[in-house]
């Protein structure tokens, strides 16, 4: 059986066009698990426990299968660094910006509130707010901020990484902190 010269070409245009899909889609797949963070091996935690060290300025997203995605963060500053167990009690997406107590005091601190969406706000695109009431892993304004002792102890983020955070983990994830 023969094919005709056209018949030929429409299968062959047909075969790259499957074989073009083929590859972005495994692509698109393949990049997802680390779309805003980087794929490390990471051991010692259970997978979807946040571990933060303050030291390397990194948070890590435990998969619990000997890697984590770890994104660069921005830390407490010296003498407002704190480190223990927490866990995520609330998720908010463009969340207000509430003063902590210690600003409160201050009468040259920024407003009391700032709301969400606020080039002003401090909060970036999410927050997930941890037991305890005072800290938070929330995303940015100041990306230039990230990778440096910048808060009064929360955990800044880039928006990015922090949406998608806010994505891989649920109200009740651990939180470890460490120096």
């Amino acid at each position: 059986m023969s094919f005709s010269s056209p018949l030929r070409a429409f299968v062959a245009v047909i075969a790259i066009i499957v074989l073009v899909l083929v590859t972005a889609v495994t692509a698109v797949f393949a990049a997802t698990p680390a779309k805003a963070g980087e794929l490390v091996p990471f051991m010692g935690y259970q997978g979807g426990t946040i571990v933060i060290k303050t030291r390397e300025r990194q948070l890590y997203l435990s998969l619990g299968d000997g890697r984590a995605i770890r994104y660069p963060v921005g830390v407490g500053k010296a003498g407002q660094q704190w480190s223990g167990v927490a866990y995520v009690d609330g998720k908010y997406v463009t969340p207000a910006w509430v003063a902590p107590p210690a600003l409160r005091r201050n009468p040259s601190a920024p407003a009391y509130v700032i709301p969400g969406g606020s080039p002003q706000n401090p909060m970036g695109a999410a927050a997930l707010t941890l037991t305890g009431g005072e800290y938070a892993i929330h995303g940015t304004n100041q990306p230039r901020s990230i990778g440096g002792f910048v808060s009064a102890g929360c955990i800044r983020m880039h928006n990015a990484d922090v949406l998608d955070l806010y994505a891989r983990v649920a109200v009740g994830t651990p939180v470890v902190v460490m120096r």
